[in-house]
């Protein structure tokens, strides 16, 4: 498994939460069919660490375990786990910014929302 795929699967398992959630992806994430959000959410630092060797066709449990920071910023951890055995982790720090200004602000209210429900029970539900 190249080293890349984790992060990027950290990233999806983050969007599918969020839509398990309710929110809608072109809510969160600018694209070209709809104007950008008032407010973005980008990723400011990221890490990704291998405890064992990954395999192509590996069946891995992914964990989300969210945490507010401040009013501007939250970071996810990503617990990938393979037959119980934690295999690999990440984690991704994202800040609030105004899209028209690209200024720090407040975490938008379905973000935060989500982060309070994700806190609830200590995880997120395993995806």
């Amino acid at each position: 498994m190249h080293f890349h795929q984790l992060l990027r699967w950290c990233h999806e398992a983050w969007e599918e939460s969020l839509d398990r959630f309710g929110l809608e992806t072109l809510d969160v994430f600018p694209s070209a069919q709809s104007t950008d959000p008032a407010v973005a959410v980008p990723i400011i630092h990221c890490r990704a660490d291998y405890k064992q060797p990954l395999r192509c066709g590996d069946r891995l449990l992914v964990q989300l375990l969210p945490v507010i920071l401040d009013a501007y910023s939250f970071e996810v951890t990503y617990r990938f786990l393979l037959e119980e055995r934690l295999v690999a982790q990440g984690l991704m720090r994202h800040i609030a910014i105004q899209s028209s200004t690209r200024r720090r602000c407040p975490l938008p209210q379905p973000i935060h929302q989500w982060l309070e429900a994700s806190g609830l029970s200590d995880a997120v539900r395993p995806l």
